[in-house]
């Protein structure tokens, strides 16, 4: 909604300066910037429950500081605007210090980037919200790198069996690499891919996780999940005028949905965490990262990404 934009909101950065009043960030500090932030102070902030800050959360409809109300890119005297707090499809950006998590200088920057979004939503979508139990079954709508991070934490909480549902079926040999055990095709059943996963699971899944936005997505990954104990959490953003429909029974035979926003993680207090579980071998990122090309051919960065060849195109702004 607003234009002219500099866009991108994942990224892995150095601070060159800060601003008045900023006392936790000092020029050097290793930073990830992060689409919705944390002030450390509202009501959100202070709860152990939420991560969802009243002042930083996302927001794409402002393209300017909160601060003062403007915005610190011009060309030719004329604004161009900020985009999620963030705009990172730059060599220099202006950030909210509560949008910035500082991180261990020693972690490569040009693989812990792709940590300020995409993977910590889908492995905290796994290990903050699903929470399976060793041994549990789980399964795994969309198969894109935040799908495919849920599934590596659903293989990290030791999950015995993990199921991918895609459309393409060309996602399952790589998926494999992400512990999926099983997969299934929507496209190759004539009945609802719920009751495919019902039967293959004799009553249902101990959880799923939806990384789609598709409103059928969402409602199958919950439908799929066992009585009793089962437990859906929806990741992926639908459209506006999607609409979630489902018999009331299937909440009252003891079924919960969930939602969840960047994984449940606090950015400030918890990324720099997630960076050292990559530090510590326990995570691996760089089967994330498909392609890396400079700063210069961003298109083809997006022409990878719309045609689904990869999963991560790490753009380097230093050639």
């Amino acid at each position: 909604p607003v234009f002219p934009r500099i866009l991108g909101h994942e990224a892995g950065g150095i601070v060159e300066s800060v601003g008045e009043g900023v006392t936790e960030l000092v020029p050097g500090d290793h930073v990830l910037p992060v689409f919705t932030g944390e002030c450390k102070d509202c009501a959100h902030c202070k709860s152990e429950e939420s991560n969802l800050c009243d002042l930083l959360r996302i927001n794409v409809d402002r393209g300017v500081m909160i601060g003062d109300g403007q915005s610190r890119f011009t060309i030719s005297g004329k604004p161009i605007f900020h985009f999620v707090g963030t705009s990172t499809f730059s060599e220099y950006t202006v950030i909210h210090v509560g949008c910035l998590a500082k991180i261990n200088p020693s972690a490569p920057l040009d693989k812990v980037c792709v940590l300020s979004c995409g993977i910590s939503t889908g492995l905290g979508a796994t290990l903050n919200v699903a929470k399976p139990k060793k041994g549990s079954t789980v399964a795994i709508f969309g198969l894109g790198a935040v799908g495919l991070a849920a599934m590596e934490g659903a293989k990290m909480a030791g999950a015995s069996r993990i199921i991918g549902v895609d459309l393409n079926p060309a996602k399952y040999e790589q998926a494999k690499k992400f512990g999926c055990t099983d997969f299934v095709n929507p496209m190759d059943h004539t009945k609802p891919v719920q009751e495919v996963l019902v039967e293959m699971t004799n009553g249902g899944v101990d959880r799923a996780v939806e990384c789609t936005g598709h409103i059928d997505a969402m409602i199958a990954a919950f439908e799929c999940v066992h009585d009793g104990w089962g437990v859906a959490v929806l990741v992926g953003v639908p459209h506006k005028e999607a609409v979630f429909k489902t018999s009331p029974m299937n909440l009252l035979n003891e079924r919960t949905l969930k939602g969840t926003f960047f994984g449940n993680y606090k950015p400030r207090t918890d990324l720099p965490e997630v960076v050292e579980m990559y530090m510590r071998k326990e995570l691996d990122v760089e089967k994330f990262i498909t392609h890396s090309v400079p700063f210069s051919q961003i298109n083809t960065a997006f022409d990878l990404m719309l045609k689904g060849e990869g999963l991560r195109c790490v753009m380097r702004m230093d050639e």
